[in-house]
């Protein structure tokens, strides 16, 4: 045995020590300085965790919660169309205080195509549930295995939604509580939703009123927003596949206007025009760094 091993009683006195009311709820870090001051000496804090460890104890203790670590939620890319989905639910102001009607929208992450939305009264995964299965069957990817992601809101977490997602063979995938940057892609469309000219700062004055406004919005934001991070093509387009050639054509364009009259350009590079690669929900932090590195 090391001579500088503690015996069994001394292993005890820590353990005793430790386990004392005032100090049940202390780490080593706090125990062994109060100790000191009180004129006792059992060990460094390292061999009070060693101790701790070997007798199973080296958890949290005392009457206050544990904190909880929650772990990054799954990273998912999208190469294509219909294999990565986000969704979620805000509110839509009415004329009236404290009533509101409820937007819920479904977004393609790969195209950033909505494709399916849906204007109720109320939140709740019935209705969550049936417009996922409408959405599935238009989009005709039914048991494909498609990953929808969301926040953590009682229609998302609903046993109606999570039953019905497994019977479509949806992969379900979940934001961390209250972090709603887990779900970036919702917010940044729904942002973008609220911020158009024409929307409706007084509210809307009834629910259909607020349908018509969202499908109007639907269709201009899929047909003819160039959206900023596909390089200006329309989510349409980037969906269907045809940002390549739209995206081919811009350059021969910007490369004849260079050819025409090279002394405007000088050394600045031709605008950009290469299909944005596959699209990744939560990167890795070394992913994104990579990202940067390469847009650089």
């Amino acid at each position: 045995m090391p001579a500088n091993k503690l015996s069994e009683a001394e292993q005890a006195q820590i353990i005793d020590a430790c386990n004392l009311e005032k100090f049940a709820s202390l780490p080593p870090t706090q125990i062994v300085p109060e100790l000191l001051d009180d004129g006792v000496y059992y060990g460094s804090e390292s061999t009070f965790y060693r101790v701790l460890k070997a007798h199973g104890q080296l958890h949290h203790r005392g009457r206050s919660l544990a904190p909880k670590v929650w772990v990054m939620p799954t990273t998912y890319t999208a190469t294509g169309p219909s294999q990565v989905f986000c969704w979620d639910i805000t509110y839509l102001p009415s004329p009236v205080r404290g009533q509101f009607f409820y937007l819920y929208m479904l977004e393609d992450l790969y195209s950033r195509k909505i494709i399916g939305h849906e204007v109720h009264e109320q939140e709740s995964g019935e209705n969550a549930a049936m417009l996922l299965e409408q959405t599935l069957i238009r989009e005709k990817c039914l048991h494909s295995g498609v990953v929808l992601h969301s926040d953590n809101g009682a229609p998302m977490k609903s046993q109606t939604m999570r039953t019905k997602a497994y019977e479509l063979g949806v992969t379900t995938s979940y934001s961390r509580p209250r972090v709603s940057n887990d779900n970036p892609f919702a917010e940044s469309l729904f942002r973008t939703c609220k911020y158009r000219p024409d929307w409706p700062s007084a509210g809307f004055k009834n629910i259909d009123e607020a349908r018509a406004w969202v499908l109007k919005f639907t269709r201009w934001y899929n047909y003819e927003h160039k959206h900023s991070k596909l390089r200006f093509v329309t989510p349409e387009q980037r969906h269907k596949g045809q940002d390549k050639a739209i995206l081919a054509k811009r350059k021969e364009g910007i490369e004849e206007a260079k050819a025409a009259h090279p002394n405007r350009w000088g050394k600045r590079n031709v605008r950009n025009c290469t299909p944005v690669g596959p699209t990744t929900l939560n990167p890795e932090k070394e992913q994104i760094k990579q990202g940067e590195k390469q847009a650089a």
